[in-house]
């Protein structure tokens, strides 16, 4: 039988009931730095027997922050904080992993206009190479945000390397113009990703640790000139390290080259096919869970499934309006639609938690 959205999946260590997973997503909502009462209501919210979630990116460091309301995981209080988060998610029997996060030269919004949640634009400052000595710092910073994840209970973690944050700067060409080890050719492209693997997983254990990579992703001016081959680069040396430690990742995670910031582009069939080409050459070459995020419904979610092309799901805007995604997808019914100018407010309830659950037909509320 192909598999489908609703098929339970054994995710290394974790057997998880379905394979709707809440995608990692920005929401603004922390007060310096610390999550609040609002982010254990939002997470229980999408907490499901055997759903998997992931958080909102999480910075390491006081220096990864490139937006407003992010929460961190490196001090004792964020660590205190986050432990609520989790023990409310254990407690509906989910599972949940916290995304490390730094944004990398996004804390200097010199070449893109970024809107603040209070509809201002930034003021741009042109940002600096990290010095060598200073990368591997960094990467000491994620070893102790894992360490610290798991103090707080998380099952495990989620290495952000996509998007055009810190990690896929080091990857595309476009951007990394270093001229020591971390630069140049594509192994040393990919190493500073491949020592934040390393020192991780010896943190948290290989199959508590999740990598996310979006080698056809644009955004914030992240392009590589070989896409494909950046990609099975980096899962080439995944595959290897698996093999070396022998033990296999979490998953990877993908975005869809076809998403963006403001939507998924329409492209022509030609394109699409040169895209889905991509997607499914990746998923070949690698050794292990492949999770694809990237505007997903339902349906194209369904297909991707019962198509081989991946073994996950994660969904983003669509759980935002929909606490209850799982048993909307399981049922087929209607979903909120969402609204793009509460997505990053610091309101603790609008847009948050105040999306409606589906009525049953007993009257009470499906959580």
């Amino acid at each position: 039988m192909a598999a489908s959205l609703f098929t339970p999946f054994q995710m290394g260590k974790f057997n998880l009931s379905h394979r709707v997973v809440l995608a990692p997503m920005t929401r603004c909502r922390a007060i310096k730095e610390i999550p609040l009462p609002a982010h254990v209501e939002y997470y229980t919210q999408r907490s499901t027997k055997g759903g998997f979630l992931i958080t909102e990116g999480t910075l390491i460091s006081d220096t990864a922050a490139g937006f407003p309301g992010t929460p961190g995981i490196y001090t004792d209080e964020q660590v205190e904080a986050w432990k609520t988060v989790v023990d409310a998610v254990h407690s509906k029997g989910g599972i949940i992993f916290s995304q490390l996060w730094h944004v990398g030269r996004a804390t200097n919004h010199d070449k893109w206009r970024i809107i603040m949640p209070d509809r201002t634009l930034d003021v741009p400052h042109k940002p600096r190479a990290l010095q060598t000595h200073e990368v591997w710092e960094v990467i000491e910073q994620y070893r102790r945000a894992a360490e610290n994840a798991i103090r707080a209970g998380f099952d495990g973690v989620e290495v952000h390397g996509a998007h055009g944050y810190l990690i896929d700067q080091f990857l595309k060409d476009s951007i990394n113009d270093r001229i020591d080890e971390f630069g140049g050719s594509i192994e040393n492209r990919c190493r500073f990703l491949m020592e934040i693997v390393k020192v991780v997983a010896r943190e948290v254990g290989t199959d508590r640790l999740g990598v996310r990579i979006s080698p056809a992703i644009d955004h914030m001016d992240a392009m590589d000139s070989d896409p494909l081959n950046l990609g099975l680069a980096v899962i080439d040396r995944l595959n290897k390290f698996q093999t070396q430690i022998g033990s296999k990742l979490a998953y990877l995670h993908v975005t869809q080259p076809r998403f963006t910031a403001h939507g998924t582009k329409n492209y022509g069939e030609e394109k699409e096919d040169e895209e889905a080409r991509l997607m499914r050459t990746w998923r070949r070459a690698y050794q292990g869970t492949l999770m694809s995020s990237g505007g997903f419904t339902r349906e194209l979610g369904m297909k991707a499934l019962a198509d081989g092309d991946a073994d996950l799901i994660s969904y983003g805007r669509l759980f935002i309006s929909n606490p209850d995604l799982v048993h909307r997808f399981k049922v087929d019914a209607p979903l909120n639609g969402y609204n793009r100018e509460t997505f990053y407010t610091q309101d603790p309830v609008v847009g948050y938690i105040d999306y409606p659950f589906l009525e049953q037909e007993n009257g009470e509320m499906t959580q």
